[in-house]
């Protein structure tokens, strides 16, 4: 190395040649192409915000919106072109009135609060058709021209021609437009006709019974639409089966009475959450009230808070304090979803006769059920709301609250200067007298009385009742033909007829007539025996 220094001019670090050499490796610089090319997406059609629409009405209102506009009670609103139709706030809710119609159509007919609306969530728009659709509304978008075949339908109600030519020829027609909107309704009584007798109804409700076409009324109760699915079963059959459940189940005389009102027939058999409606004997299909179908559901108006921080009849610091004891009661029951609750408002009235607060459990409904489930029960019992805390109805029995049993004393027994109250009920009273008279019951003069007293009181009363529940005649037959014809004689004016039954003679339970305190000697077991003793000894 010392040696490439000492020359001189000689430079080890010369520079690279300016053009590289050649080479087939391809640079690291240049991407290579991807084996799927990218797709090129059309641009995004922008949003048609300008949307043109003849009626206002197919504008329906979002759900999640903060419409409120408040409305006061009896306050007719008339919608946007429309002169004959309008909405009414009334007492039962929200109902809506179009020219013609038999009565002010609602949404649920069974299900509205009584309590007056005081907001609407919703624009006023009728849900119901418009009036200026070029076509009848049949809840489908109409048909593209196309040549295909045209479906026939085999006329329902047509009997058969009695010429000899058309005999056992069927006769076919194209499908009709769904025409609703005539309200021309014949009298209830001339429908109906004459009431069934006792055959006819077993007759025609025998195939209903074991059928499940049915009509499934839930948590709206009776819907409007509902009215026409009523009228599409009574065209095939004479009686329709509804199967109600859930909070309508509460008060079912109310679900009756509604059916009743809005179809025009006649509930000839109902057990449980089930109840057969009878079209009647003179029924038309084509004669039916044609109703028109609501399109959507409309929005629920805005009602009073059923839970109030002083409710009547007490103060806040009064209600905190039950609503702290409250916590810890028992409920009565436990409610399932969908369930059917015919018995609810009396388990709850005969809970409130030993306590002021009843609790009910509801979990694992919604809140919108329970909160409807309380608001039937502060009408129906009645009583006072508490809360809905954790899932479960607390209420209170109120101040006026009465007891069930208050008016069950005979009248005979009670004292001359207590007021005898007007709502007696004549079927109790006279059972306790009946009962009182015939030694089934006792009536406690002195209630103030000591528990050892009491309890020898009960107890001679109870030997007492049982000795006269046990004596009662009793009919011998012996074996020999001269005792048996002594008996004979001896009880035909012993023996009851209620005990001895011909054929067409039917039971009569006289459970509480007074027994005879005596018997005529020789009719009791215990006198043969003694009477056969004898004859032993005497043989001796």
């Amino acid at each position: 190395m010392a040696i490439f220094a000492a020359i001189p001019g000689s430079n080890l670090f010369s520079a690279l040649p300016k053009n590289p050499p050649p080479s087939n490796i391809p640079s690291s610089s240049s991407s290579p192409k991807p084996p799927i090319p990218i797709p090129k997406y059309p641009p995004p059609s922008k949003s048609r915000k300008n949307v043109s629409s003849d009626d206002l009405a197919f504008k329906t209102h979002h759900r999640n919106s903060k419409y409120y506009k408040p409305i006061k009670p009896g306050e007719k609103i008339t919608p946007p072109e429309s002169d004959d139709r309008a909405i009414i706030v009334g007492n039962s809710g929200i109902s809506y009135q179009l020219p013609g119609a038999p009565f002010e159509f609602m949404f649920s007919y069974s299900e509205t609060p009584k309590a007056q609306p005081i907001a609407m969530r919703e624009p006023a728009f009728l849900p119901f058709a418009p009036p200026t659709m070029p076509r009848p509304w049949t809840g489908k978008a109409p048909m593209k021209k196309a040549k295909r075949n045209i479906k026939l339908f085999e006329p329902l109600g047509v009997e058969e021609s009695d010429g000899d030519e058309n005999v056992g020829v069927k006769k076919y027609e194209m499908l009709k437009d769904y025409k609703l909107g005539k309200f021309t309704m014949r009298p209830r009584e001339e429908v109906l006709g004459e009431p069934l007798t006792e055959s006819e109804r077993k007759e025609i409700l025998k195939p209903c019974l074991s059928s499940n076409k049915q009509v499934n009324l839930g948590r709206d109760g009776l819907t409007h639409n509902m009215l026409e699915l009523i009228h599409t079963h009574w065209r095939r059959k004479p009686v329709c089966k509804v199967r109600c459940l859930g909070i309508p189940t509460v008060d079912m005389d109310n679900i009756c009475s509604c059916l009743e009102e809005k179809t025009g027939g006649k509930i000839i058999y109902r057990v449980g959450g089930v109840v057969y409606l009878f079209r009647g004997r003179n029924y038309d299909h084509s004669k039916r009230p044609q109703l028109p179908i609501m399109l959507w559901k409309p929005a629920a108006p805005v009602y009073p808070k059923l839970i109030q921080d002083a409710p009547e009849g007490l103060t806040k610091e009064e209600a905190d304090e039950l609503r702290i004891k409250g916590k810890t009661l028992m409920p009565i029951c436990k409610l399932s979803k969908n369930g059917v609750y015919i018995s609810l408002v009396s388990d709850v009235r005969h809970a409130f006769e030993g306590s002021i607060l009843v609790k009910i459990d509801c979990r694992g409904m919604q809140p919108s059920d329970y909160k409807k489930l309380g608001a039937k029960l502060k009408d129906l019992v009645p009583c006072v709301l508490l809360s809905f805390d954790d899932e479960q109805i607390l209420m209170w029995r109120g101040r006026d609250w009465k007891s069930m049993h208050h008016d069950e004393t005979p009248k005979r027994y009670a004292s001359s200067d207590a007021k005898i109250p007007r709502n007696i009920s004549s079927k109790m009273m006279s059972l306790w007298q009946e009962a009182v008279e015939t030694g089934k019951a006792s009536v406690l003069e002195n209630l103030h009385v000591e528990p050892d007293e009491l309890l020898s009181m009960v107890e001679d009363f109870e030997r007492m009742s049982q000795a006269k529940e046990h004596s009662y005649a009793a009919v011998i037959y012996s074996n020999n033909d001269g005792s048996l014809q002594e008996l004979q004689d001896d009880t035909e004016e012993v023996i009851d007829d209620g005990y001895l039954l011909n054929d067409d003679e039917q039971y009569i339970d006289d459970s509480l007539d007074p027994a005879s305190d005596s018997a005529p000697f020789g009719l009791l077991p215990v006198d043969l025996i003694a009477k056969e003793f004898s004859e032993f000894g005497d043989e001796d």
